[in-house]
């Protein structure tokens, strides 16, 4: 059963990580922001997982620094933001054909 929020001990086993790394990270790139309970214990979501995956990746296979990493996240974000506002670009003018072609519609339904 997936979980819907992790300690920092399990993602740390999960990631092969100190909780310190962790802790690091956080200060260091504003993507990863647990949730704390009650001010104290963190709490990773699945997202927040992905994100120190691909920061530990980036960090440790590709060998990019620390601002490298930030500065590739920023990049990935920009992206990820074009491409929901070409959705919902893409949703209007669907939206905007569709009434047009139910006007026509109508108006050949009034016809007859």
């Amino acid at each position: 059963m997936k979980k819907y929020y992790y300690t920092i001990g399990e993602v740390c086993n999960l990631l092969d990580l100190k909780a310190h790394v962790l802790r690091y990270w956080e200060k260091e790139f504003p993507q990863v922001h647990p949730k704390k309970k009650f001010g104290r214990n963190r709490r990773y979501n699945p997202d927040d997982i992905e994100i120190l995956k691909k920061i530990k990746y980036m960090l440790y296979n590709q060998r990019y620094t620390i601002e490298g990493v930030r500065k590739k996240l920023k990049e990935i974000d920009k992206e990820k933001e074009q491409t929901e506002l070409d959705f919902t670009v893409d949703k209007k003018e669907a939206k905007k054909k569709i009434i047009k072609e139910l006007t026509e519609i109508k108006e050949i339904l009034k016809e007859q």
